[in-house]
């Protein structure tokens, strides 16, 4: 494959969203799952780890794919918010097996960002986007207006321009960063305008005689476990902090501009948020949640995204992440026994209909790998704004475990169940996150200090 990579536009390309559109796509989304639950073949019997990477990573970046997608069943709809939560570390050169691999990765990485930025120009600001052939494209919420769209599509653009940062011998690495800065050029007011109005959008909620600025204050807002159908949860209003955050960074707005609308600078708005969700001592996964122990109030999507909301500058910042996670690791419902492998949350939440069908235990009772890793992740950072060693143990359990389970099961699980084993429901066979696994390979060697995989390109 020629490492030279031309970068197309695609000017032909339509959005729709509205009534008609969200229920062509439900009925799109419907034929996904049932040709995914009677067509899927059997899985490969690979077992050696570097196998399952290699054939992992020959499929999520294969020349054939239109857009990076995890795997599962439901990964024929686009989902912009996974290139903040599930692979932020799609382009970190250790985990890059050749140059090939290498280019596969930075051409899909830029097919799919530039597809999200068209589909804000079209002020198509949605949870998932389904394809409906011939270039048209069908934006649909499932449940709620996203809190994260706008971040994921950041952190694709963050990727892409932060490239040159991390040392590679990849030439498609310096044309990623180009292109990534053409993209950010091209499209940066359309972006500005989507960031301006989510600000707007904010609303009033008042505690305690103090008055705060939420995103689901009367309505729900999705984020990487929307399906909770919650309102005032941590985990939407934290990732609405960070999108800010970091088109401030990208330059694409600027912070007074935010300041005007919020009446409140960015420092202020985080340590609001930290005030209103951590007043018990620990970070509350929603305010609307029923009483229980302070367990019970608790969701692993607290740990938030890569350079995310966490940063741990401030020692009141740290104590909430640290009373937090000492509730998920002491509590035995929070874990698959025996294990380093932990769940969503300590109860079931609220579920839908569907939910009942296809998927009863998809956010509560079952474990996700990549949320996994993001909280081994913030443990690491913990200790290194601490200058302590109080998680390393513990990430690096973690981090085993999901090796373990990945032999086991024959690749990178979307999913675990409570016992442990494959995640299946009628709807839902266990698929496999192809595309999750580099993230898997980044922490694994901020861990342990040294490689789990290495390549010799």
């Amino acid at each position: 494959m020629n490492s030279d990579i031309s970068f197309p536009s695609h000017r032909g390309n339509r959005f729709y969203r509205g009534a008609a559109a969200s229920l062509v796509a439900n009925a799109l989304q419907a034929v996904n799952f049932l040709g995914d639950r009677f067509l899927r073949k059997s899985h490969h019997s690979l077992s050696a780890i570097e196998d399952l990477y290699r054939h992992s990573m020959d499929s999520a970046f294969s020349v054939t794919e239109a857009f990076l997608v995890t795997g599962a069943p439901h990964a024929s709809a686009y989902y912009p918010r996974d290139f903040a939560w599930f692979y932020p570390d799609v382009l970190d050169p250790e985990t890059i097996m050749d140059s090939q691999d290498a280019v596969r990765r930075v051409r899909l990485l830029e097919k799919s960002v530039r597809l999200l930025l068209e589909a804000v120009r079209a002020n198509v600001v949605t949870t998932t986007i389904v394809p409906a052939g011939r270039g048209r494209y069908l934006g649909v919420n499932y449940f709620s207006r996203p809190s994260d769209t706008l971040l994921g599509i950041l952190a694709g653009l963050r990727q892409m321009i932060s490239v040159e940062e991390r040392a590679s011998s990849y030439l498609a690495m310096s044309q990623c960063a180009h292109a990534g800065r053409l993209l950010l050029a091209e499209y940066g007011d359309d972006l500005k305008r989507a960031i301006l109005q989510l600000a707007s959008e904010l609303e009033p909620f008042d505690d305690g005689g103090t008055r705060y600025l939420l995103c689901d204050a009367r309505g729900p807002r999705s984020a990487a476990t929307d399906t909770r159908a919650e309102r005032r949860r941590f985990v939407t209003n934290a990732c609405v902090y960070t999108t800010f955050v970091w088109g401030v960074q990208l330059g694409v707005v600027e912070e007074i501009e935010l300041k005007r609308l919020l009446g409140r600078d960015l420092a202020q708005y985080k340590q609001d948020l930290l005030r209103l969700f951590g007043k018990d001592g620990y970070i509350r996964h929603s305010l609307d949640g029923r009483a229980g122990t302070p367990a019970s109030s608790v969701a692993l999507d607290f740990v938030s995204v890569h350079r995310g909301f966490w940063d741990m500058n401030e020692a009141s910042e740290r104590a909430l992440f640290a009373a937090t996670t000492d509730l998920v690791i002491a509590e035995p419902r929070f874990r698959i026994p025996s294990t380093f492998h932990f769940l969503v949350s300590a109860d079931n939440p609220r579920t839908k209909m569907i939910h009942k069908i296809a998927a009863p235990a998809y956010q509560g009772r079952s474990s996700w790998p990549t949320f996994n890793v993001e909280f081994a992740d913030r443990m690491l950072d913990y200790d290194e704004a601490s200058g302590s060693d109080t998680y390393r143990a513990c990430a690096q359990g973690i981090l085993k475990d999901i090796r373990t389970a990945t032999e086991v099961h024959g690749g990178y699980q979307e999913l675990i169940s409570e016992q442990g084993l494959k995640y299946r429901t009628w709807a839902y066979k266990g698929a496999v996150a192809h595309s999750w696994f580099p993230r898997f390979l980044s922490v694994w060697r901020r861990a342990y200090g040294t490689p789990l995989l290495q390549w010799n390109d």
